[in-house]
């Protein structure tokens, strides 16, 4: 068993063991994100789905009101004109047939891949690259479109794809941990507001299991999920 540090054990005494209102878990959330370096604020969601059945899975997007405060590398795969389009609408890479043998060579000089629907025949060959890496595009998740300024804009204001893992639990990051509490509470409504408006069709029973919020160092603090559902944002 790993074993836990020092600086974790003492971070771990000031967590209860109990659900924390939402504001007051992210107020205790940024008290523990004592790591030397920036730390994200992370949502680790279990939900009462079997992913395993393709009317129980889960996969979106959700745009963050407050961003992500990461920098995004989108790639884009395009053809003709769309190149340029994608190159002026901020895309970090963008190119055709070349960028996806260059792909295949191994070049993973980003963190989004959007494609043109166009191409998907052609980005299927890399395929077995991109898919355990997440990155492979789907129009689920907005990353198959022509609309390339659109998309692109998104992403990089704080647009993000999550799904739920095999085992029904959503992981996703919502911010940094030095944002203000506040703009981690909306972020994090967000996040619960798509996750409901997206509850898959074959979800039988209670739906939210647990919520639990945490520094990318520091430990794990339970929501209360009704105070968080019940949440009006004009009331915080």
């Amino acid at each position: 068993m790993a074993k836990v540090s020092k600086r974790l054990r003492e971070l771990q005494a000031k967590v209860e063991d109990r659900p924390y209102s939402p504001l007051d878990a992210l107020n205790l959330l940024k008290e523990t994100a004592t790591a030397k370096f920036p730390e994200s604020a992370e949502a680790h969601i279990r939900l009462g789905i079997d992913p395993k059945y393709t009317d129980q899975q889960l996969r979106t997007t959700v745009a963050l009101p407050k961003g992500t405060g990461q920098t995004v590398r989108v790639a884009v795969i395009a053809r003709g004109e769309k190149v340029n389009e994608a190159t002026q609408a901020g895309a970090d890479i963008a190119g055709s047939e070349e960028l996806i043998d260059e792909i295949q060579k191994g070049m993973m000089d980003f963190d989004l891949l959007i494609a043109t629907p166009d191409m998907m025949p052609q980005v299927a060959k890399v395929g077995r690259i991109l898919g355990p890496r997440g990155l492979m595009p789907s129009p689920k998740a907005g990353t198959v479109t022509f609309d390339l300024p659109q998309a692109i804009s998104e992403f990089k204001a704080g647009k993000l794809e999550f799904r739920a893992d095999r085992t029904g639990i959503v992981h996703v990051l919502f911010g940094k941990a030095s944002f203000p509490a506040e703009d981690l509470l909306v972020n994090l409504k967000a996040l619960q507001e798509t996750i409901d408006r997206n509850r898959p069709s074959g979800a039988k029973g209670r739906f939210w299991r647990s919520i639990y919020v945490a520094a990318t160092m520091g430990p794990s603090i339970q929501v209360d999920i009704s105070g968080l559902r019940d949440l009006k944002l004009g009331e915080v």
